[in-house]
């Protein structure tokens, strides 16, 4: 009513308005202009428009602003319609409608127009008093905090703006939407409005918030419902729940999300053949809660169930690429079959059940240049319970891409992404391709994943266009940090280019800040406490070494020492040493599929111990040179957040059977491990595995599972490799990289607790996880997510002892931060429910942190 009244008294106001200027103002009259303390003076020979009856037509010469301070002059003429050189009657509506269209702008408060007639032309003059601006906007009511966040995303207002009756109505209206959604459906929302102390026209706006009790579902009733009962229906809700012992469930009311799952209602009647099933009505009402101090309100629903189909025919019209036969297959349909409206659009890949990522009778012609073809399902009804289904093909023309572009690229170069597209000018349209592509340069990571959506653009009937839009990401990191490990802290720095190109590497202005463009990678890092542990590694990777074929070329080096020397007057009585060099090449792989890639790594180690206990070797020198193979295959859609896909890996890392060669006797106990150990020989076996799997219908919600293991074999019984080993347990940083043991984290745990007692870590192990990820900020400039999980595993002494299901238990929360300049940063809660190695008490509450991405 009080909106009403607003309304009718601006539009008695505007028709006042209207026929006050439309007269021109009396002869020697001033008019205070609305910018400054001037005046400006209305001609003497201003004629009076409503009494002229002078029906010629007149040249309008020029139109002149007078009193817009903020809005450009030539954009007032434009809106109004008074165009210079145009011909235009005084006399009539011509004047009325212009002021008419200005007053819709909302931008003054104030509009007059007088007029100067010379022969058959005329001068205009506008005089206009816009509006007042406003200085300051402020939210009361909320934590300062966040009262910042509420004007700049949910109002979005901007300083200097107009201040109107609508756009006060307007944000008092998205801020009770915007606590709505929070559960606090009374909200109240006043307004002040003072003007600015400094600023002439401007004033200062402050909404006052008034939150009021939290408002949740109590209940959730049904009726109409026969054939399945209330519980079943409420479940087929996604987001509207009432409040119950599920503490993670949410039960605020949102009417949007409420509407979006009577849709899931309808969709779940429809999956179990209720074609017809709809819903008649529902209510919302507020309940008397048992406890005064809570606000509750249920929810009712009168639904029409209808009656169950079935299918009797499915017959297929106008297909000529795929015979029905095949099709027929795909579709999986039988005479007799529930009719579930469900599957079949999903099968058939259409509406909202289409998924790009899926084999449907959809991507089978999107998949063959069929850009235009398209799925129409026909339902005839032939009995109170039967129905044929035609399903009818428009095929269309097969599409061949015409251009290929790429836009937002500024550090990477365009030639260098061009080698990861898989759409190319010339050949067919393809929407696996696209996927494909989507993919590979989400994997690049200098892009933003979220916006990585293709323009496709047809030009004509069998050519399309398409656009790469790209938002760049930073991707170099740079990290300065400190550790815990072994009872001392241990700084590190270290920085990644991601974006290097070495051919331009001595190239004049290249520098800016390095040599960038060819998506090359150099890393260098370093570990110090000063003069317990010092290490330093480097690393460069060319994803394309030569340029032509996606054969990637890897070679790093390490160098490393640990002692007993923790303070910096101590001398060092025993040490670890360790330096090593790798070298590796990798190639992606067409067959199977695309997804599967394959590397190979020469690598040689070499290590020196003096009084060093943490391995079956204590004293001495050993080398390794070792041969390292990976199969591998991912078919995730982005690196940091996947939410569908898989990750897979087997590896073999061998070396030469050295003790079937050198012709010594290692059965010999008097053997110095010296020459037991010279050169280390096993054969290491690796399998990890994690799948992604979306929940909810904005993929938002996502189940990640986990499994893996790992096996370190021996040539000969008694040169079993000292190194090489597994360390399991804990959140697999020590504070500080350590060679020669693949650290495997298991939380709940300390570092090393389930490697089994009185041995020199694990010769074997398995891990199992579950977790269940949200995300909280998915931005290029951080990513954030919360994560439950379900952890087991364990370690083992021999491939004999391995026992899949013998594992250690834990559960816990955790959160992930990823910056690009940093990497990932994280923490976990858990708690282990069994007993470490060698003790009868379980391990209980364990805190973990995580800096990088871990497989």
């Amino acid at each position: 009513m009080i909106l009403f009244v607003k309304i009718f008294c601006m539009f008695v106001m505007a028709f006042f308005a209207i026929e006050a200027t439309a007269k021109s103002v009396p002869t020697g009259e001033k008019i205070l202009r609305a910018d400054t303390t001037d005046t400006f003076v209305m001609p003497k020979n201003a004629p009076y428009f409503d009494e002229t009856k002078d029906n010629r037509a007149y040249i309008l010469r020029r139109v002149n602003i007078h009193g817009a301070k903020h809005i450009n002059h030539d954009i007032i003429r434009s809106s109004s319609g008074l165009v210079a050189g145009d011909s235009i009657f005084l006399s009539g509506s011509f004047i009325q409608n212009a002021m008419m269209r200005l007053w819709s702008q909302r931008y003054f408060e104030d509009i007059q127009i007088g007029a100067t007639i010379d022969g058959d032309s005329v001068d205009l003059e506008v005089v206009l008093r816009e509006r007042p601006r406003v200085m300051n906007w402020a939210v009361t009511g909320v934590p300062k905090g966040k009262s910042k966040d509420i004007i700049d995303e949910v109002l979005k207002l901007k300083r200097g703006h107009e201040l109107s009756d609508h756009i006060v109505d307007r944000n008092i209206k998205l801020l009770k939407e915007h606590f709505g959604e929070k559960g606090f459906l009374d909200c109240e929302v006043d307004v002040k409005i003072e003007p600015d102390t400094v600023v002439k026209q401007a004033v200062n706006v402050t909404f006052d918030v008034k939150k009021n009790k939290r408002v949740r579902i109590g209940e959730i009733t049904f009726s109409g419902n026969k054939a399945f009962d209330s519980k079943r229906l409420a479940r087929t809700f996604k987001k509207t729940h009432k409040v119950s012992i599920l503490f993670w469930q949410k039960t605020k009311f949102n009417e949007k999300e409420y509407e979006e799952d009577k849709e899931l209602l309808l969709d779940f009647y429809n999956s179990k053949g209720y074609r017809n099933a709809n819903i008649l009505s529902d209510s919302i009402y507020r309940m008397v809660p048992k406890n005064p101090k809570k606000s509750r309100m249920g929810i009712h629903i009168n639904l029409a169930e209808g009656n169950k189909y079935y299918i009797r025919n499915v017959n297929w019209i106008g297909n000529s690429k795929y015979d029905t036969e095949m099709l027929q297959r795909m579709l999986s349909i039988n005479k007799g079959d529930v009719y579930d409206k469900k599957s079949i659009h999903k099968r058939l890949g259409i509406g909202k059940e289409q998924n790009p990522d899926d084999m449907s009778v959809s991507s089978l012609y999107q998949n063959e240049g069929y850009l235009m073809s398209q799925i129409q399902p026909d339902e005839v009804i032939v009995g109170a319970d039967s129905l044929d289904l035609e399903i009818k093909i428009f095929e269309g023309n097969q599409f061949t891409i015409n251009n290929v572009g790429i836009t937002g690229n500024n550090r990477v170069n365009d030639e260098v992404i061009r080698r990861e597209l898989y759409t190319r000018p010339g050949e067919l349209y393809n929407r696996a391709l696209i996927m494909q592509t989507i993919r590979t340069l989400a994997g690049m990571q200098h892009f933003n994943e979220e916006t990585l959506v293709p323009d496709i653009k047809p030009v004509s009937n069998d050519l399309v266009d398409i656009n790469w839009p790209l938002e760049e990401k930073a991707s170099d990191q740079f990290n300065v940090a400190a550790g815990w490990g072994s009872g001392t802290f241990v700084g590190s720095v270290g920085i990644t280019l991601n974006n290097l190109s070495m051919r331009n590497f001595f190239k004049k202005g290249a520098w800016r800040p390095y040599p960038m463009g060819q998506n090359q990678r150099l890393s260098i890092s370093g570990q110090t406490n000063g003069t317990y542990y010092k290490a330093i590694a480097l690393s460069f990777q060319d994803p394309w070494l030569g340029g032509r074929k996606p054969n990637s070329f890897t070679i790093s080096g390490h160098l490393s020492e640990q002692n007993n020397a923790y303070y910096i007057w101590q001398s060092a009585t025993s040490y670890f040493r360790s330096y090593g060099l790798s070298i590796g090449l990798g190639k992606r792989l067409s067959w199977p599929d695309p997804y599967f890639t394959f590397y190979g790594e020469l690598a040689y180690q070499h290590y020196g111990l003096k009084n060093y206990n943490s391995f079956v070797m204590s004293n001495g020198k050993a080398n390794m040179l070792s041969l390292r193979l990976v199969l591998a295959r991912n078919s995730t859609d982005q690196p940091i957040y996947p939410r569908r896909g898989s990750d897979i890996s087997v590896s073999l890392q061998i070396t030469p059977p050295f003790s079937a060669m050198d012709g010594k006797n290692y059965a010999d106990k008097n053997m110095s491990d010296q020459e037991r150990y010279r050169w280390s020989e096993f054969h290491k076996w690796q399998f990890k595995a994690q799948w992604f799997q979306a929940l909810t219908p904005n993929n938002n919600l996502v189940l990640m599972a986990k499994a893996e293991m790992g096996f370190l074999g021996h040539y000969n019984k008694n040169k079993i490799s000292p190194f090489e080993r597994f360390q399991v347990g804990g959140d697999g940083m020590s504070g500080y990289t350590m060679y020669g043991v693949d650290i495997i984290a298991l939380r709940g745990y300390e570092d090393g607790d389930l490697d089994p007692v009185g041995s020199n870590y694990s010769i074997a192990y398995n891990k199992y996880t579950l977790e269940l990820r949200y995300p909280v900020i998915l931005k290029p400039s951080s990513q954030i997510y919360v994560l439950g999980f379900l952890e087991a595993g364990n370690g083992f002494t021999s491939w004999k002892d391995f026992a899949p299901w013998k594992v250690k238990r834990s559960a816990g929360l955790g959160v992930r931060l990823y910056l690009p300049i940093v990497g990932m940063l994280g923490i976990d809660w858990g708690w282990g429910f069994d007993p470490p190695a060698g003790s009868t008490k379980r391990s209980g509450s364990q805190f973990h942190f995580v800096i990088g991405q871990s497989f």
